[in-house]
Parts: C-alpha cells; structure tokens; sequence
C-alpha cells in the first residue's frame, strides 16, 4: 500500500523542510517579479542566489535548530552589504522562532527569540534597510521586533495545545487500561465465585455418595436389590460430579481459590422463594414454568437460579414502577429461562447490568448456552438464556 504523502513528510522532516523552503523562495522570486523593475535591488539571478542563501536556515530548522539560527545571524550582514535583504530573511527568522517556541521549553524558546531578534534590531538601527517607502528606522525596528513577538507567541500557543493533546491521550490511554483492568478482575471475581459454587455441588455430591455407599455396605448382604439401586445411584451422580468437575477446571484454569462451605447451593426450587422475596421488596412477580422438569445437573439449575437472581435483582434497582415476569422452559434438549420487566431499564451510561451481566455470562458460557439482554421493543428489559442439558440416562441393571 502506498503511502500518503502526508505521512511521508512526516517521515521525513528534513524534505518537508526542504520543499518549504523551496515554496519560500519561490514566493520571493514571484514578489520580486511583481515588482517594477526600478525598485529591484540587484539582477534577479543574484537576487535568487541571495533567497536560496536565506532559506537554508528554514531547510535545518527541525533537524539542527540551533544551527540554523547560526546560520540565519550569518545573513545578517546582506542588507548592509546590498542595501536591502531578500524577503525570505525576514520571513526565515519568524519561522525559526515559530519553530523554537513550538518544539522547545520555554527558556530555551525565549533565548532562541532573543539571540535571533535582538541582533536584527540593532543591525537595523545601525544599518538601516532601503525601502521604497518613506519609512523611519524606529518603525523599522519595531515592526522587526513585532514580527519576532507574534512568532514566538504563536508558537507557544501551539506548543501547549500539543501538550495539552499529548497529557489528553495519555490520560485516555490510562483510563482505557483502568476500565480493561476493572472489567478483567470483574471476570476474575466472578469465575471466583462461580468456581466456589461449583466447588460445593461437587461436595455436595460426593457426600452423597458417601452416604449412599455406606448405606449400600449395609444392606448389601441382607437386600441385594436395594444394594443394586444405591450402586446405580452412585453411578449416576459419579458422571455428574466428573462433568461438574471438569467445568470447575475450565473455570479455575490456572486459578486456585480455597473454599470451605459445603452445603449444596440453591437450585430451581428456590426460584418460587426467590420471586416471593422480590415481590415483598416492591417488584410485583409473576413465574411461569412450561414443559416437564426432567432431572437436571445442580450446576446447571445453580446457574439459572443465579440468572433469575441477577435479572430481578436489576430489575428491583432500574426498572422503578413496573412488573416482572419469570419463564422457565424445559425443553427435551434445553432450558431456557427468560427474565422480562416494564420498566425503564439501566440509565443511559450507567453500564448496563455491570459485573452481573459479566457473570451470567460467564455461567451461561460454562455450560454451552447462549445470554441475550437488552431493551424490550414495547419498553423494559428482556434477559434471555438459552441452556443445553443433558438428560440423565438410565442406569444399567
């Protein structure tokens, strides 16, 4: 892809500088031509000679400033010389001191303006240019002395709005890493907890397991079929705490939380008290279950528990006067649930459902499914998650 010229002088100072240079002295030739003739202080090969002289100092302003203000105090002595200066003198010393005050602390642009101005007016009163105008040598000097003061200050004035600038995009840059730091360790807290959870289905059921086993020893020799049945049973809830152990890896990764709790977390059942508990805070409630409930894994009835929760929770703060409703479906290869409120929903900048929404995802990524949220079309909020599952088989004889 070829690149824009733009970015290419950019580059490359040293040319930028050089074809403005050039454009100078092409304007002073051009000047010089739309002058009569009688006013022309030298032949015009000569006088291009003496513009292209001028001009260097504008050529090294970026790669050498000081350099090129040596180099312009050098030119000094032409007028004097040829009783008149070419324009581009006058005009390379505003661009040094521009370029100074733009590119430099203050010090060193206030010395640069001194070093390059004083010179100037003391060699104009001395030596005062020709002019074709009747013009005194005072209001030469203080025309100079003007041109140098408005070069400076304008240079200055660009020099604290690229500051300006600069401390605006680092503080942009700064707040981006803040707000990607926050949002990570919103993650972070939330697989912790998620992981907690999780830790305490699968205590939960290899406590029952112990239980069913020692039952089972118990019985084994006097009822070998209710023996059988508890083995079955030990079957089945193995599989569920291998596969909840496995999603408890994926959430941990390279993560380790010590957790000690170990009753069993709440699940479906606990949706009709959650709802009655929302409906005494002030959110009327209405929860509609479809389909028929088939067993189902704690950590996936663990984390629609956790999504009606958050949702309502959202609700109870956002939605102000409004109503709520509760769907939960079952359905032969997945659950769906789906949270919706007639409210006004999150204020605008607000953030959404924060860290909450952060952890239902989480939990619905855990297990394969899908979250939608967002506003409603008719108005509210709508919170969306669709769960596969897998149905228990049966247990072998």
């Amino acid at each position: 892809m070829t690149e824009a010229p733009t970015a290419l002088l950019r580059r490359h100072p040293l040319a930028a500088d050089a074809l403005f240079a050039a454009g100078l002295v092409a304007l002073d030739l051009l000047f010089t031509l739309l002058t009569p003739r009688e006013y022309w202080p030298w032949r015009l090969p000569a006088a291009l000679g003496w513009s292209v002289l001028c001009a260097v100092p504008v050529v090294l302003r970026r790669v050498a400033p000081w350099p090129a203000v040596a180099a312009a105090l050098a030119t000094l002595p032409l007028p004097a010389l040829t009783g008149t200066g070419p324009a581009v003198q006058g005009l390379a010393f505003a661009v040094l001191t521009y370029t100074l005050a733009a590119r430099r602390p203050a010090r060193t642009a206030a010395l640069a303006a001194l070093v390059l101005w004083v010179p100037v007016a003391v060699a104009t009163a001395i030596a005062p240019p020709a002019v074709p105008l009747a013009v005194g040598p005072t209001l030469v000097v203080l025309n100079n002395l003007l041109v140098g003061l408005l070069s400076y200050a304008v240079g200055r004035v660009v020099h604290a709005r690229r500051a300006t600038t600069r401390a605006l995009r680092e503080r942009a840059r700064v707040a981006e890493e803040r707000q990607r730091a926050l949002a990570a360790q919103a993650v972070a807290d939330e697989r912790r907890r998620i992981a907690r959870e999780l830790h305490d289905v699968v205590a939960h059921h290899v406590s029952v397991m112990g239980v069913l086993a020692t039952g089972g020893r118990r019985v084994l020799r006097r009822d070998p079929d209710a023996a059988d049945e508890v083995l079955g049973t030990i079957e089945e809830t193995s599989r569920a705490t291998l596969r909840e152990l496995r999603r408890l890896l994926d959430v941990l990764r390279t993560e380790a939380e010590p957790v000690a709790d170990l009753s069993p977390q709440p699940g479906l059942a606990g949706i009709d008290a959650l709802a009655e508990q929302v409906r005494e805070a002030g959110l009327p409630v209405t929860l509609r279950v479809e389909g028929t409930p088939g067993a189902l894994e704690e950590g996936v009835a663990l984390a629609v528990y956790r999504i009606v929760q958050e949702a309502l929770t959202n609700a109870l703060k956002h939605a102000g006067a409004a109503t709520a409703e509760v769907r939960i479906v079952h359905g032969p290869s997945a659950l769906e649930v789906e949270v919706t409120d007639t409210g006004r929903g999150p204020a605008p900048g607000s953030g959404g459902l924060g860290h909450g929404l952060v952890g239902m995802r989480e939990r619905v990524g855990l297990y394969g499914g899908v979250l939608r949220t967002g506003a409603r079309a008719g108005g509210g909020y709508r919170v969306y998650a669709r769960i596969p599952v897998e149905r228990p088989g049966p247990v072998a004889a």
